[in-house]
């Protein structure tokens, strides 16, 4: 989620539809309990906006913390995706 929002702000349907695409969320349902957890620990702010289509929309955006989380769980996301690329290739042999 954090990635997503990476380069700007987005809007929750946005960012649901994006997941969707990516086939990586099934639902709505999912998704906004975790964006209002990431709004509780700081690491996304939101602004309401009007909509030329409808009512307003609830944006997010990264904080400076949502910011830090980010570099820390890609770094991380890289170590652990390279330790189980290793094991794959290796079929787990030394």
């Amino acid at each position: 989620m954090l990635a997503l929002l990476r380069d700007g702000e987005r809007y929750g349907f946005e960012l649901v539809k994006e997941l969707s695409d990516a086939e990586l969320v099934t639902s709505e349902g999912t998704i906004y309990p975790l964006l209002a957890r990431l709004r509780q620990d700081g690491s996304v702010d939101t602004t309401w906006k009007e909509s030329t289509q409808g009512p307003p929309r609830r944006y997010y955006k990264l904080t400076t913390e949502g910011k830090s989380a980010l570099e820390f769980f890609t770094a991380e996301w890289k170590r652990f995706s390279g330790a189980v690329n290793g094991i794959l290739e290796s079929g787990g042999a030394r």
